[in-house]
């Protein structure tokens, strides 16, 4: 594939500054200082690791971070930056975890957003140093149709078409996840058994090329690639796994727990993957590595398991696990699930045979009933036994609720490790304690970040609850402030 004008100037920036980069021995990766710093930033194109010696990601990162700086050289430059040495550097960025990566164009950074595997990191700096749209004579097209794992093509007939102008929009859109050429080469086009205006993507597994058949707008193809770029029965995992989510199709996970489980029933399975694509992603999951996963999604630690989990709506649909995984019941299960047939799980413990403490106890199965109801503002606490804060909130929470718990005003709580929140529930619990304000009249969900006292709470409810102004806040004293905040 011909180097285009930009990969030309990242080579000849690079060379001209090679006196200056700092490299460990037989390391492809630059060190950088405060002092080398904004001339590796003003390249063409460069990415920056930003990372601290103790940090167990950075070490797992590090021999990855290699072999990818070494595939990428020299058009690409690799680099990294040991924050707990250049602690202005890193603030200057708003570095707040380890290990943060950016993409650096001419000094101006962006998020990365790929992979952490060699792999991964390849293949999106590769998209990052073309352009969204590759132009490609008819000799080019079968190097270029393999220069990823997978590439879309585009076969057209001039550049100004209606067809054209909405395959660039799909490829700037999606220029991060893949790469994109287009010809406009009769011969191309007869090589690989198409007629213009035609897309085919191609690909490093399953049948190696699919040819589009639907209409060329943008949302058709962009639904036709994120379907068709996903292997059939892929292993999932941290790295792919929100490739599987942006498709927007559930996920049919089978938890397998040895390569016995594999062969015996993954091969049974391998065929419903095909007869439900487009519907259904069929992925294999290692159980014995992710069994937290498991749990999440209502499945006990006991392999082979399958479940489809719908991943935006936080709904699961676990398959009986008293019964024995086959083809036909996991086909008659699918069946069920794509026909609307089955209802989603939900954790829950039992509803409270009485719950008029002050504090009301709410689980997965009385959440609308005293959530949701528009009569009153609910502030709820989202805990877990073992976190440490929410212990040390306990007693000023049931204070709380003593002094202003009303029928207008009700404070809750619910263990988040043993209930599910209901589906399309529009966030995430991400921390213990997560607390949140359900406004009377419309539910409107307002996040507390204020002090964990009884003052700071009726401070925060007299200002964002609907029913605030009820609150008599001269009968609530001053509380010492309770903070902290534990990470899932």
């Amino acid at each position: 594939m011909k180097a285009s004008t930009a990969i030309f100037c990242a080579i000849a920036a690079a060379a001209a500054y090679s006196p200056a980069l700092a490299k460990a021995a037989d390391s492809d990766v630059v060190v950088l200082t405060k002092d080398n710093f904004d001339a590796t930033a003003a390249l063409p194109l460069s990415l920056i690791e930003f990372y601290a010696p103790w940090c167990g990601h950075c070490k797992n990162l590090a021999p990855e971070y290699e072999q990818a700086a070494t595939e990428l050289k020299p058009d690409v430059v690799l680099a990294k930056v040991d924050c707990t040495e250049e602690a202005e550097v890193c603030e200057k960025y708003d570095v707040k975890g380890y290990p943060t990566l950016k993409v650096f164009r001419e000094g101006t950074a962006t998020e990365y957003k790929g992979a952490r595997k060699a792999d991964g990191i390849v293949s999106y700096m590769k998209k990052q140093n073309l352009p969204p749209v590759s132009t490609l004579a008819a000799d080019k097209v079968a190097d270029f149709s393999t220069s990823d794992k997978v590439v879309i093509v585009g076969f057209f007939k001039d550049t100004t078409s209606k067809e054209y102008k909405e395959f660039e929009k799909v490829a700037n859109a999606e220029r991060d996840n893949f790469l994109f050429g287009a010809t406009v080469d009769e011969a191309a086009a007869a090589t690989h058994d198409v007629k213009a205006p035609a897309v085919v993507l191609f690909k490093m597994f399953d049948e190696a090329k699919t040819v589009f058949d639907g209409t060329l707008k943008k949302a058709d193809l962009t639904t036709f690639i994120k379907t068709n770029s996903i292997p059939l029965m892929d292993d999932i995992g941290p790295e792919n796994y929100a490739t599987y989510v942006s498709s927007g199709l559930p996920i049919a996970y089978l938890f397998v727990g040895s390569d016995e489980d594999r062969k015996t029933v993954g091969s049974e399975l391998e065929s419903l993957a095909k007869e439900f694509k487009g519907k259904v992603q069929f992925v294999y999951i290692d159980g014995v590595k992710f069994g937290g996963h498991a749990k999440n999604l209502n499945v006990k630690e006991s392999w082979p398991a399958f479940v489809i989990q719908e991943p935006e709506a936080n709904r699961k649909f676990p398959f009986d696990q008293s019964k024995t995984i086959t083809k036909a019941a996991i086909k008659s299960f699918v069946d069920d699930y794509v026909s609307g047939k089955i209802e989603p799980s939900l954790k829950s413990e039992a509803i409270p045979a009485t719950n008029d403490e002050p504090v009301k106890v709410v689980v997965g199965k009385n959440y609308e009933d005293i959530v949701l109801n528009k009569k009153a503002d609910v502030l709820l606490e989202i805990y877990a036994p073992w976190c440490g804060h929410c212990k040390a909130l306990a007693p000023k929470y049931e204070e709380l609720a003593k002094k202003i718990g009303s029928d207008k005003i009700v404070i809750a709580k619910m263990d988040g490790t043993e209930n599910d929140l209901p589906p399309n529930t529009p966030f995430d619990i991400e921390g213990f304690p997560t607390i949140k304000l359900f406004k009377a009249g419309s539910n409107e969900i307002v996040d507390f970040n204020g002090d964990r006292s009884v003052e700071g709470f009726v401070s925060f409810l007299k200002e964002h609850a609907t029913n605030g102004d009820s609150i008599d806040a001269t009968s609530v004293a001053a509380e010492e402030t309770t903070d902290g905040h534990e990470e899932l």
